[in-house]
């Protein structure tokens, strides 16, 4: 039973190692981040109200805005679930950056239907015409969202975004749920799954570079 149990842990940390793995050489502190014309901002749940983000979405905004300010992204793609259950993560996300943070609305691209990382992903390079491009979220995070989109053929870098207000029992909780979420970010990679939403090519974040 011993032996079956090492059996057990080893496969299941497979995924886990393939997204950390995927994932080296290409995460950076928001002080070396590279440049690239777009920086995604993956989405989560926004703040009990709906209406403002989150102190982990809040993070994530304001590491995107210091990109831009800085000249080492020049757009903005907010990507999230437009319906979910703490409310409109993509509008959330714009309304803080352009209103809060200062970023230009034109240099602002939300897609609402990022509805996981590997959605983000897909829909970035088929609906947005994405190539190259940050990724940000957090470190528990990080790993997965840059092997994914690697996986996937774009060429991302990621970066750590800030958490000012997120305590330790939390990211550590977090990390733990990311390990368990790696297995279905490996299956759905390797069977190349489909988006749950399709839609139309969008020259949304073209025009911004262009606006």
């Amino acid at each position: 039973m011993a032996l079956l149990g090492v059996v057990v842990v080893v496969l299941s940390s497979v995924p886990w190692l393939w997204t950390t793995i995927g994932a080296r050489g290409h995460t950076h502190h928001e002080s070396e981040a590279t440049a690239a014309d777009v920086v995604i901002v993956l989405g989560t749940a926004a703040a009990a109200d709906g209406q403002q983000p989150s102190d982990r979405l809040v993070g994530r905004l304001e590491t995107a805005a210091e990109l831009v300010r800085t000249g080492r992204a020049r757009v903005v793609l907010v990507s999230g679930d437009g319906a979910g259950t703490s409310g409109d993560e993509p509008t959330v996300m714009t309304a803080y950056l352009t209103e809060r943070l200062g970023v230009d609305p034109r240099r602002v691209v939300a897609d609402p239907f990022g509805l996981d990382t590997y959605d983000s992903c897909v829909r970035a390079r088929d609906v947005y015409g994405v190539e190259r491009a940050l990724i940000v979220t957090q470190s528990y995070h990080l790993s997965r969202a840059v092997t994914l989109c690697r996986h996937l053929g774009l060429d991302v870098d990621g970066v750590s975004a800030r958490c000012d207000g997120c305590g330790s029992v939390m990211l550590a909780g977090k990390a733990v749920r990311d390990y368990l979420a790696s297995g279905k970010a490996a299956w759905d990679a390797f069977r190349d799954r489909p988006p749950a939403v399709r839609s139309s090519v969008s020259p949304a974040v073209r025009d911004a570079l262009t606006s």
